[in-house]
């Protein structure tokens, strides 16, 4: 792939990633915008590069909420060995088995779409569609919610269904982020907490995809592949920290308004692209 082409993936992947704006469908966007038609002849590649970026992002969530991972392996050790008198080990048990139930219904829905593999998923059309309603659905939360818990607030329950929402964001445009945030809104986490939840969320859900996709990596055997998806993923990783940070910061004293505005935005125009014949 062309070096230029690796950095605009990478850039692309790190600032959609955390943000509510839908990384999977930017990226299939700008596939083809820099392919055009040859996007869909080149989908294997494609989607090693697209893995590659993802795994770039991990890194930068792992580092940047790495107290929050830190507590996640003390609560996957307090549970394993059932060691969870103290209160921090309690808390920290309680955020383990959250992420874990939040992740269970997104893994089993992603392993039965890696089967089924949809042409749909490939739709420009659906891309335009998700972004608007699930850009709706994200401000009605934010204007709508008290916003006053904590993620230690939520009970097993409620972390088990934001994981069931997490299920949508399967269809590209929906952007995984941005509805775990918009179902942590519902259940009254405040806007920095329900972007902090939805984030470590992503470290199962990125961790899972990027395992598979570096098996196909090593089955390739290409070396000059794996130069190229090495620096994406690099690239990526510090492109995502930055955004972490801005969209963290943002939101201790902000809304979501601007990524709806952006997202209705961006779906009308796709459309209007998609209707004037620009993507074939």
């Amino acid at each position: 792939m062309p070096f230029l082409s690796i950095v605009i993936i990478a850039i692309v992947q790190g600032i959609t990633e955390f943000l509510p704006i839908s990384s999977s469908g930017h990226l299939l966007l700008t596939h083809w915008a820099l392919q055009g038609a040859e996007a869909q002849n080149n989908y294997a590649q494609n989607h090693l590069f697209d893995i590659a970026v993802h795994v770039g992002t991990l890194l930068a969530v792992l580092l940047y909420f790495r107290k929050d991972v830190l507590s996640l392996i003390q609560g996957a050790l307090a549970t394993v060995l059932r060691t969870n008198r103290k209160t921090d080990a309690s808390e920290s048990r309680h955020l383990f088995l959250m992420v874990i139930l939040a992740s269970l219904p997104v893994i089993l829905a992603g392993l039965a779409l890696q089967l089924w593999q949809p042409a749909f998923l490939n739709w420009l059309t659906l891309i335009a569609i998700t972004n608007i309603v699930f850009g709706l659905l994200l401000y009605w939360a934010d204007q709508k919610g008290t916003q006053t818990k904590s993620v230690s607030e939520l009970t097993l329950g409620q972390a088990f269904l934001i994981g069931v929402a997490q299920i949508f964001a399967l269809a590209p445009g929906t952007s995984r982020s941005g509805v775990t945030m918009t179902a942590g809104l519902f259940f009254q986490l405040t806007r920095a907490e329900a972007a902090r939840f939805s984030l470590l969320l992503a470290i199962i859900a990125i961790a899972g995809a990027g395992t598979l996709g570096a098996l196909d990596l090593m089955q390739s055997g290409d070396f000059q592949l794996g130069l190229d998806i090495a620096l994406a993923a690099f690239l990526s990783f510090l492109t995502a920290y930055a955004a972490i940070f801005a969209m963290m910061k943002w939101l201790e004293r902000a809304t979501f308004t601007p990524f709806v505005i952006y997202r209705i935005a961006f779906g009308i125009i796709l459309l209007i692209l998609i209707q004037q014949g620009v993507f074939a």
